[in-house]
C-alpha cells in the first residue's frame, strides 16, 4: 500500500477480561481515503469493537486514530465520540420513534458542522428514495425503509467518515436486496469514505473496494478487494463458498438468450445472465469454486459455455476432507476450482499442468 493515499491511520490495542473469556484486539492499518473498506470476519473476530474504537465509543488502552490529518486519539489525547466528524449506521435503525422520518433527518442536520444546503438535502433524499416516506413515523416503515432513513440521517451530518456496522444484518433477504443498490449508488455519488462491517461475502463483492480481514481480534489480511479475496491461505475463503472475483467490461449482449459477455483480460471472457447491463459497462464477476470443473482438453460438445485455458498453480486441501481446491492461472487472472480428491486422482493433476477450466455459472455484480 505504499503508493495508496491514506485517509485513516489506525493502531488499536484493546483487552477485555471476563471470568470465562479474554479478548484482545490488535489492529495496525492504513486505509484509503475513498470508496468502501469492508471490515470482514466471523462473529467475535473484533469487527464491531474496531469500529467502535474508530468512533470513540471504546477507548483502547494503546492506540492511534488519525482521520484526514486529524488525530482523534494519539498518546494521552482522546477526542470523544460527539466531537468526531462521523456518521454511524447501526444494525438496528434506532430512529426517534416520536419524530417522523423528516423529523429524524432535520435533527441530524442540526448536528452538522456546516449548514446543510437544500441541494445536498434533496440529493440525499433522492438517492435513498425517501420522497414518499418523509411524513411517516418509524412504526409505519418497513425494516428496509427504516434503515434507508438511518443512512440518510448519517449522511446529513456531512461526516468525514461513515461507519456502517452490519446495516443489513437484521433484515430478511428481500429487504437486503432492496437496500444493496442504494448502498452501491451511495458509494458512487458521495465522496465520503466508508468503513463497512460485515460477515457477508455477497455484500463485500457488491460494495467493497478494499478489505480488512480480522480473526480472533487480529488483522490477518488487508488490501484491495480482488487481491484479498484471491488469497488461498485465508480460512474464511475456503470451503463451500470459496471463489474468485474478476472485473471486466461488457462487450456483447444476447437478447435471444438473455446473456451478457464480459471480457476480463486479453482473450479471457465469460458469459453470465443479463440483468439489464449495458455494453461498455464495467462490473465485477464472482465465480464460485464449486461452479468450476477441470478437463484435460476442450470438450466441444458441452452445456457449459465458459471454457478457459489455465495452468495449475497449486492444489490445496479443503475444509471438506473429500474435496480439494485447485488454484489456476488464466492469463493474468487467478481462478479456483473445487473438485473431489477422486477426480484429481483420476485426472492425475499436477502443479504446472495445462488444463481447461469449465465455468458453469458466474454472478455479474453491477
Amino acid at each position: 500500500m505504499a503508493n495508496t493515499p491514506s485517509m485513516l491511520r489506525a493502531r488499536v490495542k484493546l483487552e477485555r477480561q471476563s471470568a470465562q473469556h479474554r479478548f484482545c484486539l490488535d489492529v495496525d492499518c492504513e486505509l484509503p481515503d475513498s470508496g468502501v473498506t469492508a471490515i470482514f470476519g466471523a462473529s467475535g473476530s473484533g469487527k464491531t469493537t474496531f469500529l467502535r474504537c474508530i468512533a470513540g465509543l471504546e477507548r483502547p488502552g494503546q492506540g492511534e486514530v488519525v482521520v484526514a490529518g486529524q488525530a482523534w486519539q494519539q498518546g494521552t489525547s482522546f477526542t470523544p465520540a460527539y466531537q468526531r466528524s462521523i456518521g454511524y449506521v447501526f444494525q438496528e435503525a434506532s430512529l426517534f420513534e416520536h419524530l417522523t422520518a423528516k423529523g429524524n433527518l432535520l435533527f441530524a442536520m442540526k448536528r452538522a458542522d456546516q449548514k446543510v444546503s437544500d441541494d445536498y438535502y434533496q440529493e440525499v433524499i433522492s438517492l435513498l428514495g425517501l420522497e414518499t416516506l418523509l411524513q411517516r413515523f418509524p412504526i409505519e416503515l418497513s425494516g428496509g425503509e427504516r434503515q434507508r432513513v438511518a443512512i440518510a440521517r448519517a449522511l446529513l451530518i456531512q461526516p468525514k467518515l461513515l461507519l456502517m456496522d452490519e446495516p443489513l444484518a437484521s433484515l430478511d433477504q428481500a429487504r437486503r436486496q432492496e437496500i444493496l443498490p442504494y448502498l452501491a449508488r451511495l458509494r458512487e455519488v458521495f465522496a465520503i469514505p466508508i468503513l463497512y462491517v460485515t460477515h457477508s461475502i455477497d455484500e463485500i463483492v457488491q460494495l467493497a473496494d478494499h478489505v480488512l480481514v480480522l480473526q480472533d481480534g487480529k488483522q490477518i489480511a488487508e488490501g484491495e478487494l480482488t487481491e484479498v479475496l484471491s488469497q488461498p491461505d485465508l480460512p474464511m475463503f475456503t470451503g463451500f463458498d470459496a471463489g474468485t472475483i474478476w472485473q471486466g467490461q461488457v462487450i456483447e449482449r444476447s437478447e435471444t438468450w438473455h446473456l451478457a459477455q464480459v471480457e476480463c483480460a486479453q482473450g479471457v471472457s465469460v458469459w453470465g445472465r443479463d440483468t439489464g447491463i449495458s455494453v461498455g459497462q464495467t462490473l465485477r464477476i464472482r465465480i464460485l469454486a464449486r461452479d468450476v470443473s477441470i478437463t484435460l482438453e476442450d470438450a466441444t460438445a458441452s452445456s457449459i459455455l465458459n471454457k478457459i485455458s489455465a495452468k495449475i498453480l497449486r492444489i490445496d486441501p479443503d475444509l471438506d476432507e473429500a474435496m480439494l481446491l485447485v488454484r489456476l492461472q488464466c492469463d493474468v487472472l487467478s481462478l479456483t476450482a473445487r473438485i473431489t480428491k477422486r477426480s484429481a486422482h483420476e485426472l492425475d493433476l499436477s502443479i504446472g499442468q495445462q488444463v481447461v477450466a469449465q465455468v458453469k455459472s458466474v454472478a455479474l455484480v453491477c
